[in-house]
């Protein structure tokens, strides 16, 4: 498996990743995958086994869903060299429609949250999957690198997808 250097995070990354959509589908998502418990599993053995060393998710993904499966799956024991990254935006829990989700003070509890679904310490790479139109790019980029900074080691880095999903 060929590996890239992310950034300068000291984490290096397969060039293939798994992609989590599938898992966990409901409603309309459901056609495009509903890949459960022994099947995540298989996969994450699988992809693990040919050197492909993370996978991304979205916090959204079916309430959470396709997060929690992968935690499940993972237990806690996460394969070495394994990393994971997930992805924020849209609103999640009461009161969520009425928020601007790309703040601190939401991104940081979103944080929280995916660490719980994952069942795990550190997400390695911490992403935006788009802008939500109402949070200033600079107010949401703070947000990032405030929480690299201030998870201590429980988020390693944090990023947006590039000027596409602008």
């Amino acid at each position: 498996m060929e590996y890239r250097q992310l950034g300068n995070s000291g984490l290096k990354v397969s060039v293939l990743t798994m992609g989590t959509m599938t898992f966990g589908g409901k409603g309309n998502f459901a056609k495009v995958g509903n890949l459960q418990f022994d099947e995540v599993r298989k996969l994450i053995d699988i992809v693990a086994d040919v050197g492909v060393n993370s996978d991304r998710h979205r916090q959204c993904l079916f309430g959470g869903g396709s997060e929690e499966l992968i935690g499940e799956a993972m237990g806690n024991k996460r394969k070495p060299g394994m990393l994971i990254a997930t992805k924020a935006r849209y609103p999640m829990g009461e009161g969520a429609e009425r928020s601007r989700p790309l703040t601190f003070g939401t991104s940081s509890a979103n944080c929280e949250a995916s660490l719980k679904r994952l069942r795990t310490d550190v997400i390695d790479l911490y992403q935006v999957h788009q802008w939500d139109g109402l949070t200033p790019l600079e107010e949401t980029m703070e947000a990032l690198d405030s929480l690299v900074r201030l998870r201590q080691g429980a988020l390693r880095s944090g990023a947006r997808i590039g000027p596409a999903g602008i």
